[in-house]
Parts: structure tokens; C-alpha cells; sequence
């Protein structure tokens, strides 16, 4: 017996096929601009490795001390155990609305669309911090350039900040408007200049540990390998949600699919192939820092509180010298720019799907003739972000800060629901083989449960005003960061409610069906 692909016009022969996936609609989206190499390219600048090294080695080390390499291992579990589920749900329904599409599929249209908004509100949140941190190191970089302090110093100026601010989302907006054959030729040059530098990092650690040329250097041991060395529970969770974030946005593979060559197998071959990339490379740069200078919080320990919030700009210079340190400021503004611009694509890709099942208004739903993405969505997105940013900054730098650590909740919550939207998706196949057990069933529950338990501890450790910027509400006793996340939640379900009223023909199920796999069809 063979089993066949029922679906229409599918390419590829891959058993389980969703029941009522007809109801999936084409979006007109640009079909075939994406293969393998350049799927991995946009999940790999995405989560912007550079950039996320020199924010969060210096943090993670202060919480864990030298086993700061087994929590990049341990955050690298439940990711991976995500991705597959990713993978099985991309293979039976290859849609842009990934996390949202999907959770309708299995849950319903009220779970999807909170799902849906999970990511779409989280990306915002990540594309103003990115842009930010963009121009922050565009400053920086070209203080160290002129070797004049006082251009470095325009950052600190707020009017300045702002405008070089929006000017950086506007030119990525308009990259990413152009499409996916515009976003892969700037991305290949990005993501190639920060893993060169980073390599070269790396490598030149490793000869000043060799060397000991910083009284602060220790020699590696295995022990680092080990996550139960870790001092207490609470800093291993809270070094487990650091690392968490640092692998985040591997999914925008996902949302390439209905443009990447080989859309059923494709896209999920790249994601596993970016978090490979990545773990190596946390790993590599985790060991090589702390061989180097250690994970102390004195001298050029990566655990200095004035130097933990930015590590690659206090090492720099005496791992790499003077020349060549310049390469690494320009490292970390090409990542964090590079990101700006791909994160764009699963938020309006994902907006494209919400409006194209009548979730959200129809205007997003349109597509750009020529360059075949979704620009009005992509115009929105850029707009939030650029309107998010603004207001938040000049509220004030807590409230920005906060709302950053409110982030990590935004990814457990749409990530863990879509982990266990393919166990429940999949339940009628897990008895047909042990593969479809693991893959579809446990390994996706295991992440889920480990995500979902994070992000309750996360809401747990938030309400204590302390937690974060340490500021909160006049009179109120609660952490900012457990009101934004939670309140950002509540203003998606309230958003949802008044949707609903405009789009019944989505919330009755009418639209986008709940289904299951179908049975193997035999010859």
C-alpha cells in the first residue's frame, strides 16, 4: 500500500493531510522567491544573533553564573521541540498565518485570533526595541568612526534619537515592501557580516584565554555543561526566559512558506537548520567570553553591572584591538538592523492571513501587484511600530523597558499554544506509528508545558514591583511588567470582541474550519 497527498495541487507526498484544508485560501503572494539557504538566512537574522549575544551574555551570566552555556542549552530545548511541531503543521496546512491559521484549526476562531494577536502585538514590541537599539549603535559607531565623542553622544538627545529612530523603521518598511527577493539579497550580506565577525570573535577569545591575557579568565570545564550546578530555581528560570528570547524568531521561516520553493517541507527543514546555526553560535561565543574574561562581575567579568547591558562594546577592543573592534560595533548594528527589517515579515504576513479569513478589516488583505507582498499590512506594521516607539519613549524609559521584559510573555503564550494546537490537531495519527507519537504528540506537548510553565512563572516574579525596571503605578503594588503583559492581552481580547461583531462569518467557524487529519488514503 502507498499513501497519497489529497490536497490540491500539493508537490509533495506526505500522509495526513488535513481534513477541510480546502478552506485555505492563496493569498497571492510571490510563489517560489525563497528556497532553503535563503528561508534559514531570514530565520537566522530574525532573531539577530549579534545583537541578542552583546544584550543578554552579560545578563545571563549575572543570573547563572559560569553555567551560562547549559541554559543556552536548556532555552535551545523547548525552541526545538516547538519546531517540530512547526514543521508537522506546516506539512499538512502550508499557510502564512502560521501560529494563527493553525490554532484556528485546532482550537477554533477565538483561540486562534488571540493566538494571532500573541504574535502580531509581540513583533511590535520586538521591532521598536530592535530599532532602537539600531540607533543607538548607528550613534555609537559613528562616535567611534570620527573618534568624536560628542557625535556619539547625538543618542542621548532625545529629538535626535527619535527621528534617526523612525528614519531607520521607514527605510526597513520599505525593503521589506518590496518583497522577499529584495529582503534576501539584503540579508545575505547582513547575516554573512555579523557570523564572520562573530567567528572572528570567537577565535580571537579563545587566543586571549590561550594567552591569559585577563586576570579574570578561567579554563573551561565541563561542569558548564550542566544545568543543575545552577545556584537556585529562581535563577535558573530566570536565565532559562533570557535565552528563550534569544531564540526567538527562528518561526519567520514559517511565514514564508506560500512564497519558498517546496512549501510543505522547505520551510521547516530552515528553521531546524537556523536553530542549529544558532546554538552553535551562543555556544561557541558563550565559552570563548567566559575562557576569556569570565562571567565575574568585576573588571571585564561578563557579569559587570556596567558593562553587562552591552558586553561586545567593553570587549572589543582589548579581545579584538582597536582596528578590528570597530568590526564588531558594526556587527551588532548590522544584526540589529538586518532583524528590523525581516521581523516585518511574519507580522504582516500574519496580519495578510488574519484579513484574508476576515478576522481583521479586508483592507489588509490586499496584495501589491507588482512586488506580490503584503504591503498595506507591511505600511501598518512600520507605522505601530514607529507610533509604539514614540509614545513610549517619551512616556518614559521604565514603560519602554518594561514593556521589553512584558516580551517574553508574548512568546510563551502564542509559542506554547501553537505546540499544543499540533498535538490536538494530529490526535486521531499518534496511535499510526511511533514517529507520529513523538513528532506531533509528545515532543510538541513537552515544549508547550515547558513554555507554558515559564511564562507562568514569568507572571508570577512580574507582579512583584521590583521585577524589571522596578518602577510601577502610583498606589497600585503591582509590576508594570505584569500589567503591560497582562493589559496587552486583555486590550487583544476586547479588540477581538469588537471584531467579532463586524466578522461573525469568521467566529462561527464559517471561514476557516475546524478540522483534523484526514485518514490515510490508500490505492
Amino acid at each position: 500500500m502507498t499513501q497519497l497527498d489529497v490536497r490540491p495541487g500539493a508537490g509533495d507526498t506526505v500522509s495526513g493531510v488535513a481534513a477541510g484544508s480546502g478552506d485555505v485560501r492563496g493569498k497571492g503572494l510571490g510563489k517560489g522567491s525563497v528556497g532553503l539557504v535563503g528561508s534559514a538566512v531570514i530565520g537566522i537574522s530574525t532573531v539577530a544573533p549579534v545583537y541578542c549575544l552583546t544584550s543578554t551574555l552579560g545578563s545571563t551570566a549575572g543570573e547563572v553564573g559560569l553555567q551560562m552555556p547549559a541554559v543556552f542549552l536548556a532555552g535551545f530545548l523547548p525552541m526545538l521541540l516547538v519546531a517540530f511541531a512547526y514543521r508537522e503543521l506546516n506539512k499538512a496546512v502550508p499557510d502564512c498565518g502560521t501560529s494563527f491559521t493553525w490554532t484556528v484549526k485546532a482550537f477554533g476562531p477565538r483561540v486562534g485570533w488571540m493566538c494571532g494577536w500573541g504574535l502580531v502585538i509581540a513583533t511590535i514590541i520586538v521591532l521598536s526595541n530592535l530599532a532602537g537599539v539600531a540607533t543607538s549603535y548607528f550613534w555609537l559607531l559613528a562616535g567611534e568612526i570620527t573618534n568624536n565623542p560628542s557625535i556619539a553622544a547625538l543618542d542621548d538627545n532625545k529629538p535626535v534619537h527619535i527621528l534617526t529612530c523612525l528614519t531607520l523603521i521607514a527605510v526597513a518598511t520599505a525593503i521589506s515592501y518590496r518583497g522577499m527577493t529584495a529582503t534576501k539579497g539584503v540579508q545575505y550580506a547582513l547575516v554573512g557580516l555579523q557570523l564572520v565577525v562573530l567567528a572572528a570573535f570567537v577565535v580571537m577569545a579563545f587566543s586571549k584565554a590561550g594567552a591569559g591575557a585577563f586576570d579574570t579568565g578561567v579554563d573551561f570545564s565541563w561542569e558548564w555543561m550542566n544545568p543543575f550546578e545552577v545556584g537556585s530555581m529562581a535563577s535558573f528560570t530566570a536565565g532559562l526566559s533570557l535565552s528563550i528570547f534569544m531564540y526567538w524568531g527562528w518561526d519567520a521561516c514559517l511565514a514564508t512558506n506560500e512564497e519558498t520553493t517546496g512549501s510543505t517541507k522547505t520551510p521547516g527543514r530552515a528553521a531546524l537548520l537556523a536553530m542549529v546555526v544558532l546554538v552553535g553560535s551562543y555556544l561557541a561565543t558563550g565559552i570563548a567570553a567566559q575562557m576569556a574574561v569570565g562571567s565575574g562581575d568585576s573588571g571585564l567579568g561578563l557579569a559587570n553591572e556596567e558593562t553587562s547591558g552591552n558586553v561586545f562594546a567593553a570587549l572589543a577592543g582589548p579581545v579584538m584591538g582597536p582596528a578590528l573592534g570597530i568590526l564588531l560595533f558594526v556587527a551588532v548594528l548590522a544584526s540589529a538592523a538586518a532583524s528590523l527589517q525581516t521581523t516585518f515579515i511574519p507580522v504582516a504576513r500574519t496580519v495578510l492571513a488574519m484579513s484574508a479569513y476576515e478576522a481583521l478589516p479586508p483592507a489588509y488583505a490586499k496584495v501589491h501587484p507588482r512586488f506580490k507582498t503584503p504591503g498595506r499590512a507591511t505600511v501598518m506594521a512600520g507605522l505601530a511600530t514607529g507610533a509604539f516607539y514614540t509614545v513610549m519613549t517619551l512616556v518614559s524609559e521604565n514603560v519602554l523597558t518594561d514593556t521589553i521584559f512584558a516580551l517574553g510573555l508574548m512568546i510563551c503564550f502564542y509559542y506554547s499554544l501553537t505546540a499544543f494546537a499540533c498535538a490536538w490537531f494530529f490526535r486521531k495519527e499518534l496511535r499510526r506509528s511511533a514517529r507520529d507519537l513523538f513528532f506531533k504528540g509528545v515532543f510538541p506537548v513537552l515544549g508547550g508545558l515547558l513554555l507554558a510553565a515559564v511564562f507562568l512563572k514569568t507572571l508570577y516574579d512580574a507582579w512583584d514591583p521590583a521585577y524589571g525596571s522596578g518602577s510601577t503605578l502610583p498606589g497600585v503594588g503591582i509590576g508594570n511588567v505584569f500589567l503591560i503583559g497582562v493589559g496587552l492581552l486583555v486590550l487583544g481580547l476586547v479588540i477581538m470582541l469588537v471584531t467579532e461583531r463586524r466578522s461573525p462569518a469568521f467566529f462561527r467557524g464559517e471561514v476557516l474550519t475546524r478540522s483534523t487529519p484526514a485518514l490515510v488514503v490508500e490505492d
